[in-house]
């Protein structure tokens, strides 16, 4: 340990892409390095989106964070959520699993931990329409999409068959363009012909958002292509709305003239809007660093927070020029950050601010479709799609994932196969418990469900519902 060693004490707060690279990074430097994280995992959120609609396992897009780190033998891991930091006295506090708590002192702290789903102020939304930022996540969405099929399958009401067959999802950003492209999907061409009562291809996929068009971050022309491309699969676009209400059974949005409308839907998925985790706004009032919009920290051009050089900030959980919360802006964030701490903890100065370097943005569509920006380059179709499948696979961590992931895509665009399905019947949503009267074949009580843990307690953005969507896909999306 540092503290018998004499080395520099490095703690970092987040397994995701940028708590790894510093990680590494660091590793390089005679420091002693802890790694916090309230997982034991490392994942890779582009992906989310293919493990909920059944072709990749969560074994494909995650890997152990001791795994990662092995081979670095000044880098030890700690699974615990962090809760506060006392920066007078450089000590970080955090709770373990079984909820003892613990402190680690540090020389340098980096932070981060990443963001959340933000419902605009209203997480009581967060029971009936969950994000996709985890692994649990997604395979929550992953029992409700394919569930809702088989409770339309089993359903007497045509009313109530067509409520099931109903998918509602909240943001045009990449991952609602994504998930709501794989529905369809599923719904034409992966389940078509296994069911006897119900024809899967009639599922309704509802896309909403507040801006004009889907992927708006993409340019007018991506746009333009991405909006074609998803009314091609049956996607019904449904831009300028704000929802306004969601509950078990749908949700309402309202019209730029103002106009409420009422929609049914079995499903809502919520990928509009991401906020800080409570321990920002906690940082925020020990070392008074200034939050931004959606409660992520404001740094200077070292990373690092005013008047607190020690303490540097990395990843989603930064906020530095407009920079977007995507994969490549983490990496290189992490990247940055522990360079920089290995040169000063071996007596260096490193005077030279960050600067991001864009790699360009992708985002899938549907099979054989998908947008990229690369510089000046703006192309979409096939070759969209291939350059996707190579950006997605370079970023992937690890050799096992890359051929997973290959392998997986080539049952699923080839032969429409799908092998990661598989629940039970304690799975299917509360709303199936709550309409089959909360006992029986469904089992449980029948009020809603409580609020998910974990649920972002920010301050409300100043409108509710959608707003223009946020970050480009892959450019992936960081943990």
């Amino acid at each position: 340990m540092a503290e018998e060693s004499g080395a520099r004490r490095v703690v970092i707060v987040g397994g995701g892409f940028a708590g790894l690279f510093a990680a590494r990074a660091a590793s390089r430097a005679p420091v002693q390095v802890t790694l916090l994280d309230r997982a034991e995992h490392h994942v890779f959120q582009p992906l989310l989106y293919q493990c909920a609609t059944g072709i990749l396992s969560e074994g494909k897009i995650a890997m152990p964070l001791r795994e990662l780190l092995r081979k670095h033998d000044n880098v030890e891991f700690v699974i615990a959520e962090v809760t506060g930091i006392d920066p007078a006295e450089r000590r970080v506090q955090a709770r373990r699993p079984l909820g003892e708590p613990i402190e680690l002192g540090y020389d340098y702290l980096i932070l981060a931990a990443g963001v959340r789903q933000s419902y605009f102020g209203h997480d009581e939304y967060a029971a009936f329409a969950p994000g996709m930022k985890t692994i649990e996540d997604a395979l929550k969405i992953r029992r409700r999409v394919f569930g809702a099929f088989e409770l339309a399958e089993s359903a007497d009401d045509p009313e109530e068959r067509a409520r099931w067959l109903t998918f509602a999802l909240v943001g045009a950003g990449p991952t609602g363009v994504e998930l709501a492209g794989q529905i369809r999907e599923v719904a034409t061409k992966t389940l078509r012909r296994e069911y006897r009562r119900i024809k899967p291809e009639d599922a309704r996929v509802l896309l909403f958002d507040g801006g004009s068009a889907p992927l708006a971050m993409f340019g007018p022309r991506l746009s333009a292509m991405a909006a074609r491309q998803l009314g091609k699969l049956g996607v019904e676009l449904h831009m300028g709305s704000i929802v306004t209400h969601v509950d078990a059974d749908g949700l309402q949005a309202k019209d730029h003239g103002g106009t409420v409308t009422r929609y049914a839907a079995g499903n809502v998925l919520w990928t509009a809007g991401v906020a800080a985790p409570p321990l920002a706004a906690a940082v925020a009032a020990a070392t008074g660093a200034e939050q931004d919009r959606a409660g992520r920290l404001v740094c200077g051009p070292d990373l690092s927070l005013p008047g607190h050089p020690d303490i540097v900030v990395a990843g989603d959980m930064m906020s530095l020029d407009k920079l977007p919360g995507v994969a490549e802006v983490a990496m290189q964030t992490g990247l940055y950050a522990g360079r920089r701490i290995g040169r000063e903890a071996q007596g260096q100065t490193y005077d030279k601010p960050f600067r991001y370097h864009d790699l360009g943005s992708a985002a899938y569509i549907s099979r054989g479709r998908a947008v990229v920006s690369v510089s000046k380059m703006h192309f979409g179709g096939f070759a969209g799609w291939v350059a996707w499948l190579f950006i997605h696979i370079g970023f992937l961590t690890g050799y096992r994932n890359r051929v997973g992931a290959l392998t997986g895509w080539w049952y699923a665009f080839t032969r429409d196969l799908r092998r990661e399905r598989s629940y039970t019947i304690d799975d299917v949503p509360a709303a199936a418990r709550r309409l089959y009267g909360g006992t029986g074949l469904y089992g449980g009580a029948a009020s809603s469900p409580a609020m998910p843990q974990g649920v972002p307690r920010q301050a409300p953005a100043p409108a509710p519902g959608t707003q223009p969507s946020g970050a480009p896909a892959a450019r992936p999306r960081s943990g």
